[in-house]
């Protein structure tokens, strides 16, 4: 099944467009009554994203406990939907996590982790040499991105702006600069814009570790057997598809945004890895780092610990 479109019902009930026809929860409705456990998935509509949830999404991996349901959105906006609670289980940045750790638990697959490479902050050329003071574009202030950027360089001025038009407003000389995620990380260079900072090499140069950059939680409010075997589907999905590389790959490209194969294979393979498969002791580290760095720098209210199922 393949999710075409999400959206809100007049009475507040989700509605989840995917398979033949629409499948609405109403207000208050018990799931659990029903032979399986219907499960709502939130993800990003990205390729790397696609590549992992294939299996899951087009019926390779089925669970005798749980149903799913896909749900594509932005990462911006599934940091807001979580602070809610709204989705069983979501995809976030890790920056979100101290903001919906009272509602989510992390999961120990599903990490994108920048090893050496990230989150890079564009500006046309010639490129300036610092970014202190610039008015700087960035995809959403719970996002990885951002918090990278204000750990690298404290003092600039935020401009929140959709992570696919930031290059266009940079070129267009609305920011001075623009941190850029997703494809746009590869897609940059057939631009007149130029690099900066490659936030993950400066991380990876400052504290030797990968940058965790997105990860996906579920409620801690489910029971202890939905919320494990929703991990071990997930796992199961990400095994697959790196054992099946080019039909999960014909399936993502749909959702690559302009890259061709060739750069849509390569992006896929810096997020969908073996730190995605399992939350290794360094990502575990680098994660708890990032947020700690965050809390005593006042970017992040509190220090919160990394859980995990």
């Amino acid at each position: 099944m393949r999710l075409e479109k999400e959206g809100d019902a007049a009475d507040g009930s989700i509605v989840v467009l995917g398979g033949p026809q629409a499948v609405c929860y109403p207000t208050g409705f018990n799931r659990t009554m029903a032979k399986k456990y219907r499960l709502t998935i939130a993800h990003s509509p990205d390729s790397d994203d696609a590549f992992m949830f294939y299996a899951l999404a087009t019926g390779k991996i089925e669970s005798d406990l749980l149903e799913f349901e896909h749900v594509l959105k932005d990462i911006q906006s599934l940091n807001v939907d979580a602070r809610e609670g709204r989705y069983d289980m979501t995809a976030i940045s890790y920056h979100a996590y101290p903001y919906v750790a009272d509602k989510y638990v992390l999961t120990a697959a599903g990490s994108s982790v920048g090893d050496g490479y990230g989150p890079i902050a564009v500006a046309a050329a010639p490129a300036p040499a610092g970014l202190k003071g610039k008015r700087i574009a960035v995809p959403g202030k719970l996002t990885t991105a951002y918090l990278a950027m204000k750990l690298y360089e404290p003092d600039f001025e935020p401009v929140v702006i959709d992570f696919d038009k930031i290059l266009d407003a940079v070129e267009a000389g609305a920011v001075d600069a623009g941190v850029i995620i997703h494809e746009g990380q590869l897609s940059y260079m057939d631009s007149r814009l130029r690099k900066v900072v490659d936030l993950g090499v400066w991380w990876k140069e400052k504290y030797a570790l990968p940058l965790p950059l997105g990860c996906n939680c579920i409620l801690r409010s489910l029971p202890e057997d939905i919320k494990t075997e929703a991990r071990r589907k997930l796992s199961a999905s990400i095994a697959y598809s790196l054992a099946n590389r080019g039909e999960a790959l014909e399936y993502a490209l749909q959702f690559s945004r302009g890259l061709d194969r060739s750069l849509a294979d390569r992006f896929v393979g810096m997020y969908v890895n073996h730190h995605t498969t399992d939350m290794a002791d360094e990502v575990i580290e680098a994660g708890q780092k990032l947020l700690d760095l965050g809390a005593q720098a006042g970017l992040i209210p509190k220090r919160v610990k990394l859980e995990y199922v």
